[in-house]
């Protein structure tokens, strides 16, 4: 059996398509059919489901991917764990993280990058939260920051922070000078929020339902980052995380309110695959994680 073997299988699994796959991998079509049709003899079971295209795996195949993805991860890990002993930490290591935390995670990626500056570091900022899981339990991501409200049992969990809601209110819109505001006070505000749906969104919801209310929103939008720009205009007020206000300030001339009755937080978490050993770069991000008073609401 040869790792290259293992590759093409895992790159088909992907793509789900024999060309699309033979490219990714910068192989012939022919050579990758090849492969796994030795891999097939060699294991004496069949791992594809052949017609005039790609039909998808065998359950045999849904089944063993999963070994060739792990075998393939263990074996990166390895070269990677070998030239830390002899060179210091290089790599890549690839980060996947929900919206809410897209500013959040520069105060973890910061001080790993300063702390091991040989390794390149990729993030995607767009991901939900399962996807997140599913693609570190597939070694596709090695680790994620997201919402613990998905199947984590898999995985390796490491608490960040509590993420709060708070009011951020334009200037023409607020009067009198209290530092807190009643959930009922603010729906009287002209409201733009996260679209509905959305984990962020779900936490206002579910915090509102328990009180009897409702809200219906003029804009929604997935981008906490345009909701500050709209409140920056004066006219509009939204909830939106602490953590962004931490980063990003608040929008000129606004102010930002606490909200009680109740006070709405939720949990941020780094997780990364349970797998051991587990890769050299992957431990070293739990460990400046670990490391980092950063999080602190």
């Amino acid at each position: 059996m040869l790792f290259r073997q293992l590759e093409y299988f895992v790159a088909l699994a992907r793509e789900r398509h024999f060309a699309r796959a033979a490219s990714a991998c910068h192989a012939s079509q022919p050579a990758l059919s090849e492969a796994i049709r030795k891999l097939e003899h060699e294991l004496k079971v069949p791992l594809v489901r052949r017609g005039q295209k790609f039909e998808g795996l065998t359950p045999e195949g849904e089944r063993l991917v999963h070994w060739a993805r792990r075998i393939l991860a263990d074996r990166d890990a390895l070269k990677l764990e070998v030239t830390a002993l002899q060179t210091g930490l290089v790599g890549e290591l690839r980060l996947g993280v929900v919206p809410a935390a897209a500013t959040t995670v520069a105060l973890l990626t910061d001080p790993f990058c300063a702390e091991h500056p040989l390794v390149r570091v990729r993030l995607e900022t767009n991901l939900r939260s399962a996807e997140i899981v599913e693609r570190i339990v597939r070694f596709e991501l090695d680790a994620g920051i997201l919402y613990p409200d998905h199947d984590t049992a898999e995985l390796l969990v490491t608490p960040l922070y509590q993420e709060q809601q708070v009011l951020v209110v334009g200037g023409e819109l607020l009067t009198g000078k209290s530092d807190t505001m009643s959930w009922s006070e603010a729906l009287e505000l002209p409201l733009c929020l996260l679209t509905e749906g959305m984990r962020g969104r779900r936490v206002i919801d579910d915090a509102l339902d328990t009180q009897g209310l409702a809200v219906a929103p003029q804009l929604e939008t997935d981008s906490v980052a345009t909701l500050l720009a709209h409140v920056a205009t004066g006219r509009w007020a939204s909830i939106v995380p602490q953590t962004w206000i931490r980063i990003l300030g608040v929008p000129a001339g606004a102010s930002v309110l606490r909200l009680h009755n109740p006070s709405v937080t939720a949990p941020m978490v780094l997780v990364t695959n349970a797998a051991e050993p587990g890769s050299v770069v992957t431990r070293a991000l739990v460990q400046t994680a670990a490391n980092q008073r950063i999080y602190e609401a």
